[in-house]
């Protein structure tokens, strides 16, 4: 009986020929008869089964004919037996050209063709999973063109034959848009350099365990470019950095350069291989002179120059961070040295500037930790009667490890760190606080106390509301606070700190002028300055030594005339023995300070010297 299950044709096969058996009237069917219906019944199934392969050949020929994916039928030794129009359109060939060529032979480049191969190894058995791939496969134009490759086989006409079969899918566009964004990914869109990121990942595996021999790396910084941007607009801005990115490429060709744009104007370069120091400074001092050069660009001339760190040394000496460390700390030593200049890092320096940084970090501690104490330099009144005109008050440090330190030694690093407005402050609270108790216990005979102001602060926009509430604070009149400026500091192209100390003058603190020459006077009336009082100071007072000089003293003579014209009081400061004390006296100035007085006194020692003078 057929099964429910039974193909079509074959349910009718079986239901012709059991009528034909049941249908011999009784009688008894001879071999002869018999085998002629087995043979019928063989014959009918046979081309059943004929029509059934034709008709699946002819589906399977039209979708082979008709499909856009490109497909090539080969033989078991992979030679090509077939290949449909798809494929030869996508390779440039007519469908016979590509049959008798080997599956493999397809590929581009001999990693294609070993990749093709491998693909073939693993689909050599029947029911293998496909392989999957993408590979360049040749174009008759004699160019790769990229394609996603699945090889499977079909099962042969004998058991255990296999056929491999090639099918390819265009990858051209697929690939051209992912190398496009991993291209965006590693590399600055604006000069097609290297970006932060590839940089970074590539200096990793240059100093890697397999890494040899040496490696540079060098910081680049364009200075003032801000004045290019400002200046001209951020469009002629773009243009002078692509043209900067082009001029590093045509000096940087040796040792496997990678250039890389970092931040806005900041470049790298990184040199690896076989290199000495003398090799690698010349390449970046020719880079320099390029960039020297005038670019023309919408009808300006653009000159730019670069301050450049160089570090260069053997793979094996540290890792990425001592190497990207060393290179910016010689640039920074290569922008304080002047700009438009190299700078080769110096391990030694490099040591002397770790122990600066290191109090530069820790001045926030010490001044919490109340490491950080006022000293004095008391300005004498030069006659005979006597008395301080003025202490001038000042920062010392007293480090637990190096020992007293001066304002020079930590101001500095106090502007790199952001500290010298809180220090400023301290030392501005301290100072009025010392001047109110003077005030208090000796009155009217106190003197002013003195500060010079730290730069930062002087342009501090709460410096004016700071010292107001100070002096309200110590019940202090604000004519005995006295700041000290230079006309270095007042030559700061905003006029800030001219504003500031107008502002306090206008409260009643006296402006106090250090001047080291004739230029520095004259610039109170040129400027319409509200000194009351000069500290002649420097060159002007050391010419005053032991023996002085006509010409110094006559120097003198003409500084103290004009200071009488301005109505203004003179003092010097750098004072070393009382005959010159004297001598300064003698010539019309009225006050002094210096080691023929003390060097510096603590807190307890000046209030000695206030009650002694005050007495």
């Amino acid at each position: 009986m057929p099964e429910p299950g039974d193909a079509p044709g074959l349910v009718e096969v079986v239901q012709r020929w059991t009528a034909r058996w049941a249908d011999t009237d009784g009688g008894r069917l001879s071999r002869a008869q018999l085998e002629e219906l087995v043979a019928g019944v063989a014959r009918d199934a046979a081309a059943q089964a004929e029509a059934a392969r034709d008709a699946a050949l002819r589906r399977f020929s039209a979708l082979y004919s008709a499909s856009p994916t490109g497909i090539a039928l080969a033989d078991p030794n992979g030679e090509i037996v077939e290949a449909n129009a798809a494929l030869g359109a996508f390779l440039g060939y007519k469908t016979d050209d590509l049959r008798g060529r080997d599956l493999a032979g397809l590929g581009y480049g001999a990693k294609d063709r070993h990749a093709l191969l491998d693909g073939l190894d693993e689909v050599d058995e029947a029911g293998s999973e496909p392989y999957r791939q993408r590979v360049r496969l040749a174009h008759a134009d004699d160019v790769g063109t990229w394609a996603d490759i699945t090889l499977a086989v079909l099962p042969g006409d004998r058991p255990g034959a296999a056929y491999p079969v090639l099918m390819v899918l265009d990858a051209n566009e697929v690939h051209s848009l992912q190398e496009t964004l991993r291209h965006q990914s590693i590399h600055d869109p604006l000069t097609g350099l290297s970006n932060a990121s590839r940089f970074n990942t590539l200096l990793e595996g240059a100093l890697g365990p397999s890494a040899r021999d040496q490696i540079a790396l060098v910081y680049l910084d364009i200075d003032g470019f801000k004045v290019i941007n400002d200046g001209l607009g951020a469009g002629v801005g773009d243009k002078v950095l692509r043209r900067i990115a082009r001029r590093l490429r045509e000096v940087f060709t040796s040792h496997d350069p990678l250039i890389a744009r970092l931040s806005g104007d900041g470049f790298a370069v990184l040199l690896r291989g076989r290199l000495t120091a003398q090799e690698v400074v010349t390449q970046v001092q020719r880079a320099l002179d390029e960039l020297r050069e005038p670019m023309y660009l919408d009808d300006h001339g653009i000159g730019v120059s670069a301050s450049a760190g160089i570090v260069v040394r053997d793979v094996a000496d540290g890792g990425p961070e001592d190497l990207l460390r060393a290179a910016e700390l010689a640039l920074h030593r290569a922008k304080a040295a002047g700009k438009a200049q190299w700078m080769l890092f110096d391990p030694d320096l490099d040591a002397r500037d770790r122990a600066r940084y290191r109090l530069g970090a820790e001045i926030g501690g010490a001044l919490e930790n109340g490491h950080f104490e006022l000293v004095y330099q008391p300005m004498v009144k030069l006659g005979p009667s006597g008395g301080l005109a003025a202490v001038n008050a000042g920062l010392h440090w007293n480090h637990p490890e190096f020992g007293e330190l001066g304002s020079e030694e930590f101001y500095p690093l106090a502007d790199i760190t952001g500290m010298t407005v809180q220090l400023g402050h301290w030392l501005l609270t301290e100072s009025l606080a010392a001047a109110a108790r003077w005030r208090e216990r000796h009155g009217e005979a106190a003197p002013d106390i003195c500060i010079r102001l730290p730069g930062r602060l002087a342009v501090d926009p709460e410096l004016v509301g700071a010292v107001k509430e100070l002096l309200d604070r110590y019940r202090l009149p604000a004519g005995a606070l006295r700041l000290c400026t230079d006309s270095p500091s007042l030559h700061d192209p905003r006029g800030e700190v001219l504003e500031s100390l107008s502002v306090l003058t206008d409260l009643g603190a006296k402006m106090v002028l250090a001047v080291t020459g004739s230029a520095d006077l004259e610039l109170i009336p040129r400027q319409g300055l509200k000194v009351r009082h000069i500290i002649l100071t420097g060159p002007v007072v050391d010419a005053l030594g032991d023996n002085p000089g006509a010409a110094a003293v006559r120097h003198l003579d003409q500084l103290v005339t004009r200071a009488r014209e301005l109505d203004l009081r003179v003092g010097a400061d750098g004072v070393r023995t009382s005959t010159q004390a004297e001598l300064l006296r003698e010539h019309g100035v009225i006050a002094a300070r210096g080691p023929f007085v003390t060097d510096s006194a603590t807190g307890d020692e000046v209030d000695d010297l206030i009650e002694r003078y005050a007495g």
